[in-house]
């Protein structure tokens, strides 16, 4: 029975997950929470002695509540998930400016001339050949070696570019995902500073409103980290999308120019 190798893609994803929690609450409880603690009692001491003292706003006070930890978690994951598309990205672009087939200029392509210019697409390595340019190449050559028919090929040639922009589309859905888990998150933050503050409401009533700007300052800042992140996070994945698409098309017009335009059946000679 064959055994079911777990995908690298999935491996390299909960790795990343399992790093980037590591280091964000390492980071969290090793500065951002002692930071923020330090800076909130000296603002109290301060309050108590000045009643015009204005409590400055701090970045370790921004973002010290869990919500805004856990955006930052979700944003190096879902870093790390594009970083690893953009390197698969780059491989493929890499095989658009080698020269996959011999085929010189003003080079006729008959049907019986596809074996050999099959051989050299197949003696690329297994990791080179599963790329979506030389799927194609190959996949032309063989089809026009069985129909003879150039348009036939070509019609063929454009569905694979189309399923394989379909199925990078599709790739990008969990990276989508998180960016709109992040902003989520941030309105759970909300909801939860505008319990607590509401929680707190008769003391304030008796005179005491710290507690209730502190939960109001948890209920805003997470909201406000959240979005940034994500407005940054999106701007990424479309720049992500734009390159896969554009590997796509650069690969179509390869396709056509290095080795569709070339073919000829017996009859056209």
């Amino acid at each position: 029975m064959k055994k079911n190798n777990i995908p690298i893609e999935f491996v390299y994803q909960l790795f990343a997950l399992i790093v980037a929690v590591i280091i964000v609450h390492g980071y969290y409880v090793s500065v951002v929470r002692p930071n923020a603690n330090q800076i909130q009692v000296e603002q109290n001491i301060e309050a108590e002695n000045n009643p015009n003292y204005v409590r400055e706003r701090s970045v370790w006070i921004l973002i010290k509540d869990f919500e805004q930890e856990s955006c930052f978690i979700l944003m190096l994951w879902a870093l790390a998930i594009m970083g690893f598309k953009l390197g698969l990205l780059m491989n493929e672009r890499k095989l658009l400016d080698a020269d996959l087939i011999s085929v010189a200029e003003g080079m006729t392509i008959l049907p019986r001339d596809t074996r050999e210019l099959e051989r050299q697409i197949e003696n690329l390595n297994e990791k080179e050949r599963k790329m979506v340019l030389p799927r194609a190449l190959l996949n032309a050559l063989r089809r026009f070696g069985a129909t003879k028919n150039v348009q036939d090929v070509s019609v063929s040639t454009h569905t694979i570019f189309e399923s394989e922009s379909e199925r990078l589309e599709s790739e990008l859905s969990m990276i989508r995902y998180i960016s709109w888990a992040i902003p989520s998150i941030g309105f759970i933050g909300t909801v939860r500073g505008i319990g607590e503050a509401l929680g707190q409401a008769d003391i304030a009533v008796q005179g005491d409103i710290s507690g209730v700007t502190q939960s109001l300052g948890v209920a805003f800042n997470s909201t406000f980290i959240a979005l940034l992140i994500s407005i940054f996070l999106m701007f990424l994945v479309y720049q992500l999308q734009l390159m896969q698409e554009r590997l796509v098309f650069d690969s179509e017009n390869y396709t056509n120019d290095h080795l569709i335009r070339h073919m000829k059946t017996d009859a056209n000679q």
